[in-house]
C-alpha cells in the first residue's frame, strides 16, 4: 500500500506567510506543520504557550521560520492584537487558517446559558472577528480557510450547539468569498469527519462504530485534514472559493 501519511516538501508556498489559531496540538498543529513543509512561514497561535513553543521548535527544525503568538480567539481585542503583532512578525499575511475551537457533547436540553456563550464565543464569534481581520489584511491572491465539522451536514445526538456554532462559520465563509473575490482571495470551509485527537470525546464502542460506517474504514488522522487545507493554501486550489469542503472519508 502506497504511504501517503505526509506529504513530502514542496517549496510551492515559500515566501508565503501564514498564520494558524489553535495550532498546538491536533488538527491545527498537523496544518502548521503541513504548511511549513510546503515553505511557508508559519505563526502559531493557541493559548497553551509550551505546546505552541513544541510546533515551533519542530518548524524550525525543518528549516522554516515560525513564531508563537499567545491569544484568546473568544475575545475580540485579543483577536486584532494577534493580528496586528502575526503582521509585524514576518511583514504580512498570506494565509489565515482558523482552526481555534472548543466541543460540547451534552443533550440540548441540559445545555446552559453558559456553555452555549463558551461555545459561540470561541468557535462562531471568535472565528467572525478573526475573519473579519483576515479579510482587512490579507494579501491580494491569499486565502482563508476556516476547519468547520461534517456535524454541520449530518448533526448527531448531543451536538446541538457545537453543529449550530459551526454551521454559523460556514456561512460566514460562504458570504466572505463573494466579497473577496476581486482582490483573487479565495475563502473555503472545510468540513472535518471524526479525526482522532484528543478532542474527539466519545467512547471507543463509538469510535468502532465510526470507523464501521466510514467507507475508508478508519478515523480519521490530523494529517488528513491538513492535507485538504495545504491544497486549498496552495496556488492549484486558485479557482477554488465559496466551498464547504467535506474530509471525511465518505462518512458524511
Amino acid at each position: 500500500m502506497t504511504d501517503f501519511s505526509a506529504s513530502p516538501a514542496t517549496g510551492e508556498l515559500t515566501g508565503k506567510i501564514a498564520l494558524v489559531t489553535g495550532a498546538a496540538r491536533g488538527i491545527g498543529r498537523a496544518i502548521a506543520l503541513r504548511l511549513c513543509r510546503a515553505g511557508a512561514s508559519v505563526i502559531i497561535n493557541d493559548m497553551d504557550a509550551g505546546k505552541a513553543q513544541e510546533v515551533v521548535a519542530a518548524i524550525e527544525a525543518a528549516g522554516s521560520r515560525a513564531t508563537v503568538i499567545q491569544a484568546d480567539i473568544s475575545r475580540v481585542s485579543d483577536v486584532a492584537r494577534l493580528f496586528e503583532q502575526a503582521e509585524a512578525a514576518f511583514g504580512g499575511l498570506d494565509i489565515v487558517i482558523n482552526c481555534a475551537g472548543t466541543y460540547e457533547d451534552k443533550p440540548l436540553v441540559d445545555v446552559t446559558e453558559a456553555d452555549f456563550d463558551h461555545i459561540f464565543g470561541l468557535d462562531t464569534k471568535g472565528t467572525f472577528f478573526a475573519m473579519q481581520e483576515a479579510a482587512r489584511r490579507v494579501r491580494n491572491g491569499g486565502r482563508i480557510i476556516n476547519i468547520s465539522s461534517a456535524q454541520t451536514a449530518a448533526p448527531g445526538p448531543n451536538q446541538a450547539v457545537y453543529a449550530g456554532s459551526k454551521a454559523a462559520v460556514e456561512q460566514f465563509g460562504l458570504a466572505l468569498a463573494h466579497e473577496l473575490g476581486a482582490r483573487q482571495i479565495t475563502v473555503n470551509n472545510v468540513l472535518a469527519g471524526s479525526t482522532d485527537t484528543e478532542a474527539l470525546q466519545v467512547s471507543d464502542q463509538l469510535k468502532q462504530q465510526l470507523i464501521q460506517h466510514t467507507p475508508l474504514g478508519r478515523l480519521g488522522q490530523p494529517e488528513d485534514i491538513a492535507e485538504v487545507v495545504g491544497f486549498l493554501a496552495s496556488p492549484a486550489a486558485r479557482w477554488m472559493t465559496g466551498q464547504n469542503v467535506r474530509a471525511t472519508g465518505g462518512l458524511v
